[in-house]
């Protein structure tokens, strides 16, 4: 429904006295709901309160009394109207429909609240409206919101039916969201925890299907397709006519035309030289100087003498006809800017307007600069004043700018151009085609170009528009464009010349201290002819009370330079609505378009050329984003209001091409970009020969393909029809179009409506940027706006709700991205606007520093694969069949036989390894064995054979009066001789030893319990430790964590008496209980795995063959001692092989990181372990100083390998920048190597690459996967750099007496070669079982002793948990063999089950790590569905909602994934554990508990 006209004036009125402060608040929403109550019931499900309250556009500082002057207050009311009510009114039904739909808000840390713009409150003119992408707002989009019901306009309707004859209006657009099916079972979570409440507000909102889901399509199993947009069956498609070129009336014959434009400036230069050429005003709108023809002339003169003459360089002239120079002139002197453009015509050469560079780092200047240096650019012109401005390098000179050639500056006031001699003249020929001038131009993407204007063309396109603007000689012109490019310079530099006019130049600085300056010069100087752009129109109606006496009645002509922008309708119709009064005529305001690469494309003719009269459409939304015209009667919400801008330029020829693929004509109630085809458009893109073609040599065809003309058509860029009596319409521009699943969207349409959502209260001076990025193969739709500076979160978050269902209530399309910025941080144009593209580029480098961001991701992102279902496996008999066919071989490999290893290892007579430290105290008592450092590189202790022996005596010594055989033991020490000797201490009292961290003194709280739950569930009787340990065990601190009266027997073996030792234990089997291992997995669970004596042994020996140990030899170890791997090397190798041990212990190089590296230089070490956390520390902590080692002697070439210890895949990256920092030092590039163990078998694969060559094997292999098939469990070699591959490296060679076999984790069946599933072991050093308290007996049984269903059904496997697949390669080991490389994909465990595909966490990890320099650590796990990315930010805590974006992005292009929840937290948060992996539960417990103090959570909606 429709207001009456009377009410709608009152209205105005109202809004008017509360701008100016006339009225308070209250006074106005009762006078305003009195008007308003007749009509309120009318309005469709609007809550009422909505309506009266919802509007108040007046901001809270426009209303403060006692403002200290007015100027201020006008200043900051101005962008607080310009919008209509009724676009307001259908935001305001918009988001009726909806009421309040509960999202959770993000949460905050408080410091990133307080976000401190310095600039948060700058003086209302530092700021000023966006130029042209939109502080203004426009008018609603309803056929009844003209306030002006002038002739012709009643027709609207009727003619736009006749266009379409009967074509039905079709329903708007059915596109479907998605819905996410989130079954949300919140398993276990803390009723309590806020975090885990606020997932569950969001998977209430994710749960609400929004629209029906898409139709079901086939999706091939292997590859994962994006899903296709459907093409909705019911979308409205074109019915009209096909078009056909359109002409303007021809170019008229004129009298004594010139034959150029300097030959213009000549004639009037001589015959009137008096006359008045431009006059240049001040701040204060005084007349500084008026510029008359002959000034001009002769100042041209001087100036193009001085630079053809005056100008050398070692004697050669700087200058030649032809070349480019720069004119870099402020928006205040349009005086000295003209006579520099004519100079330069006169001179012949080509300038190129630029803006003036303020700083170094000016929005888009490196682009002007690639300009500049593309166009040969070497001289700069530029006033004195504006000189002195420019930053400064220390010579003095001016600074280069980033990006810019080396320029040489000029100043052309007058004490530095010369008089030419008599007998010069300026050569004044006819138009060419030439280039005359460069006009630069930014393109969506943020680049610049340069369009050359030939001679000619600036010639044709100042005769057509003078004939389509009727100018006569000598009329007056009032400018408040920018004169360096398009109307500004056409209107008011060149046509003006041509004719003799008198230009009144209104400088942007002006129009912000006094926005009625240009309608004052109209009235001053009786001008006939006004260039504004709808923002002048609209400033001036906010100030206008102030002006009584003025009238506008002696123009003839309104220009409306960006008559083709949506909001523009408005402005006319309210501008008019005010004015008419002051002697504004209707027919006056003449709306153009055009565009940088076509000039004038059309433009509205004055009234007396008799033509007809102005056209307004009301058009569905829906039909334009399918690019079809329909008037719109029913869907009252989603319609744009257009007015025509005139008819064709004359001598032009008009087409509307489609927008994409070959320009076919359109049909007429289509939309397509328009063409034209004239002698008065640019000539090219500079330096740009294949744009060019594109856009300035376009053919168009007929639907049968037939060319529309011989000439080519330039393509203008505005996007449009031709309607009723050839006018031209213009619904947006190519710049602003965003294509989103196949429909178009106009980014101005987008921000009219942002503005329309409870106006100008949040953004501030409506400064909002909206453009679109290409995420996962569709285009996805960023606002970003600036905020008030006192809005507050909830206000923000409340607007952010609101504009998201506005739009997609009015657009039907969803927003990727909501950002809101501190007022006045984003990038301004130079004319105030909102710098788009450097937005966009800023928003994409994480360098926005955004303080709110709302991604919805789950509503906009409709084309991810499909979810997998799994098939019914095929058989494991069909399984084994099938590779037979296949060719394909079973995917199985082993280690050397250890039975045929036929070495001279004494310690093989021995079953247990206790006997082998008997035997060698005896046979070689001295020989050292272990030798420990300390953080300062000194031995902090040794022990030789005996020496170790008689501690392990004294140790069971002391047990055995006290203690049981087979009764368990933990030992709680730090990594040290300790530890070793009460190891075997426990062996020879019959005890069964459990080696257990301590826990860390400075953090108890979370290391203690730990420790009492190993002790508990190894159910041992004992804790045997150190005196400073057990005091620690039970001191007050400890009793704030754990119990500590329910600690079992604890003794400390510090000193311990030495007595007769009593006979030692002799275990009656080699199959009985050796030690337990125990470890807490990356999963977070506390596993204990039983090795008995013969597993013992059998480890040692595989170990010693592989790496071939014996006494002669040393190595190093940098590992925590007490578990898998690491233990045993430690603890038992040593012992079996008699080989010498130096032990690092890895905590001590947090305080010297070169201690292990300079270890290994110091003994001269061949074979040396570590782990990743250890490899990391190194690379973090010494990657700077190699050179600092190299003088200190560190020298690694002594390494012949260096084994990496672990349970995961093997770390790539890692260990490539490892070896490439060490490098300098020595290391070979071969040395670094992996090796693989886990619970169930702790050395499954050593890489020793060191060995003589023929005995080590080859060297490591690479090869890459697919990951996308990867998801699928399946592997797909591809090669090295192709999209989507992942790089794998071997973990190592299979040991000696190893089999591995790959089975599928479901039936159990045997898989071929490169197949993907689990890797199973079958070894003598296999684990047999865990050690739990609930003894739960199917998972032990499960794990220890499962056997294939098919094939070889025998032999007894572990499973080791792990993904993985066998390739065999084309190498050969020692033996002849093929050699089998295991490749580990990753924990079974640690998997991600999403939308029915398996995700490893470290894959997801890794890209999101790239995402953005700032991000130190990331983890990712699961939590109800969603997928919760928990980044550590190394960084200003502004940069944390930078972040968001960028992490959704990055998972959603590589792994097809919607983020559910982005954690930004603090270095150091993500849990790791000793071996250097990420401990993804315990953090997935903390976050759910709310125990990580984040920077900010953001929910993904």
């Amino acid at each position: 429904m429709t207001l009456p006209a009377e009410v709608r004036e009152k209205l105005a009125e109202l809004e008017l006295e509360l701008s100016e402060g006339d009225i308070t608040q209250k006074g106005y929403e009762k006078k305003r709901g009195k008007l308003l109550a007749p009509y309120i019931p009318q309005i469709q499900g609007v809550d009422p309160s909505l309506q009266i309250d919802n509007r108040i556009q007046a901001s809270s500082q426009a209303v403060l009394p006692g403002s200290k002057h007015n100027k201020s207050r006008a200043a900051n009311t101005r962008d607080e109207r310009f919008r209509s009510d009724l676009h307001t009114e259908a935001v305001q039904a918009a988001l009726a429909k909806y009421k309040e739909r509960k999202m959770p808000m993000p949460s905050k840390r408080r410091s990133v609240l307080v976000q401190s713009s310095v600039e948060a409150c700058t003086p209302p003119d530092t700021s000023s409206a966006s130029e042209d992408e939109g502080s203004l707002r426009r008018q609603g989009r309803l056929a009844t919101s003209t306030p002006y019901q002038g002739h012709g306009h009643l027709a609207v309707e009727h003619w736009f039916n006749r266009v379409i004859q009967g074509s039905s209006v079709t329903t708007t657009n059915t596109t479907a969201h998605a819905a996410l099916n989130a079954n949300s079972h919140s398993f276990g979570v803390p009723v309590n925890s806020r975090v885990s409440s606020k997932i569950q507000q969001l998977l209430n909102t994710l749960k609400r299907p929004k629209r029906p889901p898409l139709r079901e399509f086939f999706v091939d199993d292997f590859e994962e397709l994006l899903d296709v947009q459907q093409i909705d069956p019911n979308q409205p498609k074109p019915e009209g006519q096909h078009t056909s070129p359109l002409e303007g009336e021809p170019l008229g014959v004129v009298n004594n035309w010139p034959p150029s434009l300097p030959a213009a400036l000549q004639r009037w230069g001589a015959t009137q030289p008096k006359s008045p050429c431009l006059t240049a005003l001040d701040n204060a709108g005084k007349p500084v100087y008026t510029l008359t023809y002959g000034k001009l002339w002769t100042r041209s003169q001087k100036l193009a003498y001085t630079l053809l003459n005056k100008l050398s360089t070692r004697n050669e002239p700087l200058l030649m006809p032809g070349d480019r120079v720069a004119l870099v002139f402020p928006n205040n002197d349009p005086v000295m800017f003209m006579v520099a453009f004519y100079g330069c015509l006169l001179a012949e050469l080509v300038p190129v307007p630029i803006e003036v560079p303020l700083t170094r780092k000016d929005a888009g200047s490196q682009q002007i600069g690639f300009l500049l240096g593309s166009c040969g650019v070497t001289l700069a012109l530029t006033t004195d004043a504006c000189q002195k401005g420019l930053p400064k390098a220390q010579t003095g000179e001016v600074a280069t700018f980033k990006g810019w050639p080396r320029l040489l500056w000029f100043v052309t006031d007058g004490k530095h151009v010369v008089k030419p001699p008599k007998d010069w003249h300026p050569p004044i020929r006819e138009a060419s085609n030439d280039i005359a001038y460069i006009e630069y131009k930014t393109s969506k993407e943020g680049s610049t170009m340069g369009i050359t204007v030939s001679h000619s063309a600036m010639l044709a396109h100042c005769h057509a528009l003078t004939q389509a603007c009727g100018y006569t000689e000598a009329e007056t012109i009032t400018n408040v464009l920018d004169f360096k490019r398009e109307a500004g310079l056409w209107h008011g530099v060149l046509t003006s010349v041509m004719n003799r006019m008198h230009v009144i130049s209104i400088p942007y600085s002006l129009m912000k201290v006094n926005p009625l300056s240009w309608i004052q010069k109209v009235h001053t100087y009786k001008a006939r002819v006004a260039v504004v752009k709808s923002r002048d129109m609209h400033w001036s109606l906010l100030a206008q009370r102030d002006q009584r006496d003025v009238s506008l009645s002696s123009l003839r002509m309104l220009i409306v330079a960006d008559g083709a922008n949506p909001w523009s309708i408005s402005s006319c119709d309210a501008f008019l609505n005010v004015f008419q009064a002051r002697g504004l005529r209707p027919e006056v305001i003449c709306p153009c378009a055009s565009s940088s690469e076509a000039m004038t494309v059309a433009i509205r003719r004055p009234p007396e050329l008799g033509v007809p009269p102005p056209g307004k459409a009301v058009l569905s939304m829906g039909g334009l984003s399918h690019s079809v015209i329909r008037v719109d009667t029913e869907e009252k919400l989603s319609v744009l209001t257009v007015q025509d801008v005139g008819q064709v330029m004359p001598g032009a020829l008009v087409c509307v091409v489609r927008v994409e693929g070959t320009p076919y004509l359109c049909q007429t109630d289509e939309v397509g970009e328009i063409c034209v085809n004239s002698g008065s458009t640019g000539v090219a893109y500079y330096g740009l020969p294949g744009m060019t073609k594109n856009i300035f040599e376009t053919i168009p065809v007929t639907s049968s393909g037939i060319p529309v003309s011989d000439r080519p058509f330039t393509r203008t860029s505005l996007l449009g029809f031709v309607g009723p009596d050839s006018l031209v319409f213009v619904v947006g521009k190519m710049d602003g179009l965003m294509v989103v699943s196949g429909r178009r969207h106009n980014a101005d349409d987008v921000v009219a409506t942002a503005l329309a959502v409870e106006p100008m209260k949040f953004v501030y001076r409506g400064r909002i940027a909206v453009f679109s990025l290409s995420v996962l193969h569709d285009e996805r739709i960023v606002v970003v706006a600036e905020q008030r500076p006192d809005a507050s979160e909830e206000d923000s978050f409340q607007w952010m709700s609101r504009v998201l269902q506005a739009i997609d209530s009015i657009h039907q399309v969803g927003v990727y991205c909501l950002a809101l910025v501190p007022a006045n941080t984003l990038p301004k144009a130079p004319l105030g606007g909102i710098h788009i593209s450097e937005t966009k580029q800023r928003f994409l480098e994480g360098a926005l520093h955004p303080c709110n961001v709302l991604m919805c991701p789950h509503t906009c992102v409709t084309n991810l694969p499909k979810p997998r279902q799994k098939q019914p496996e095929v058989g494991p008999a069909s399984m084994i069949v099938g590779n037979l066919v296949a060719g394909k071989r079973i995917a199985q490999a082993c280690g050397r036989d250890v039975a045929q290893l036929e070495d001279n290892d004494q310690a093989r007579k021995f079953l247990y390894i206790q006997d082998v430290l008997q035997w060698r105290a005896q046979a070689t008592p001295d020989h050292p064995l272990f030798l420990v450092l300390n953080a300062k590189g000194t031995v902090a202790s040794t022990a030789s054979c005996l020496q170790l022996h008689k501690r392990a005596e004294r140790v069971a010594t002391a047990l055995m009066g006290r203690l049981n055989t087979g009764d368990h033991v933990a030992l709680v020490y730090p990594p040290g001789i300790d530890l070793i000797a009460t190891f075997y201490g426990c062996l020879y009292a019959g005890c069964v030893p459990v080696t257990v961290r301590p826990p860390h003194p400075q953090n108890l709280a979370t290391t203690l319990p730990t420790v009492k739950m190993i002790v508990e569930v190894s159910k041992s009787v004992c804790i045997l430790t150190t005196q400073a340990i057990m005091k620690l065990l039970k001191s007050k601190e400890a009793a704030a964590a754990v119990d500590t009266k329910s600690w079992p027997m604890v003794l400390d073996t510090d000193d311990l008496p030495r007595k007769k030792s009593p006979q030692m234990y002799k275990p009656p089997t080699p199959e009985m209980l050796a030690y337990l291992d125990f470890s807490v997995s990356t999963t977070g669970i506390l596993a204990g795995v039983k090795m008995s004596h013969a597993a013992t042994s059998a480890l040692c020996r595989s170990i010693k063959l592989q790496c071939e140990l014996y006494p002669s030899r040393q190595i190093a170890i940098c590992l925590d001692p007490y578990c898998g791997l690491g233990f045993a090397l430690w603890c038992l190798c040593s012992v079996y092989s008699g080989h010498q041990s130096i032990l690092v212990p890895p905590l001590e190089l947090e305080s010297n990181a070169s201690l292990w590296l300079a270890a290994v230089s110091q003994y001269k070490v061949r074979v040396t372990f570590c782990s990743y956390s250890v490899m990391e520390m190194c690379t973090k902590g010494l990657g700077s100083q190699t050179e600092a080692l190299r003088l200190r002697n560190v020298n690694l070439s002594c390494v012949r390998t260096c084994m990496v210890v672990a349970e995961e895949r093997p770390r790539i990256a890692l260990t490539q920048s490892f070896s490439k920092i060490f490098k300098d030092l020595g290391l070979s590039s071969r040395a670094v190597s992996t090796t693989f163990g886990c619970r169930v078998n702790v050395a499954i694969c050593f890489l020793a690459g060191w060995l003589l060559a023929g005995t080590a094997g080859p060297d490591p292999t690479t090869v890459y996967v697919d990951m996308r098939a990867l998801r699928h469990d399946r592997v797909r070699l591809v090669e090295r750099g192709s999209p989507h591959s992942l790089p794998l490296m071997e973990s190592g060679k299979i040991l000696p007496g190893v089999k591995v076999i790959i089975a599928n984790t479901e039936t159990k069946g045997p898989l071929g070669d490169s197949h993907l599933g689990e890797v199973w072991v079958s070894s003598p050093h296999n684990a047999t079982g865990y050690y739990t308290v609930y003894g739960e007996e199917a998972l032990h049984a499960d794990h220890f002793n499962t056997k294939l269903s098919f094939g070889d059904t025998q032999t007894v496997w572990a499973r080791t948990g792990y993904l993985g697949f066998l390739r065999r390669t084309d190498l050969t080991d020692a033996s002849g063999e093929r050699h089998d490389a295991l490749y580990v994909v990753g924990s079974l465990d640690e998997t991600l089950e999403l939308r029915g595909m398996r995700y490893h966490p470290i894959d997801i990890e890794t890209s999101v790590i790239r995402s953005h320099k700032s991000i130190a650590e990331c983890a990712v796990f699961t939590w109800t569905n969603l997928l919760v990315v928990v980044v550590e930010l190394e960084g200003s805590e502004q940069e944390a909602l930078d972040l968001v974006a960028l992490v959704t992005n990055v998972v959603l292009e590589e792994h097809y994934l919607i983020v559910g929840v982005v954690v930004v937290v603090d270095p150091g948060v993500i849990p790791i554990n000793s071996r250097g992996e990420k401990q993804r539960m315990h953090l997935r417990d903390g976050f759910l508990a709310d125990q990580l103090d984040p920077i900010y959570v953001a929910y993904n909606m």
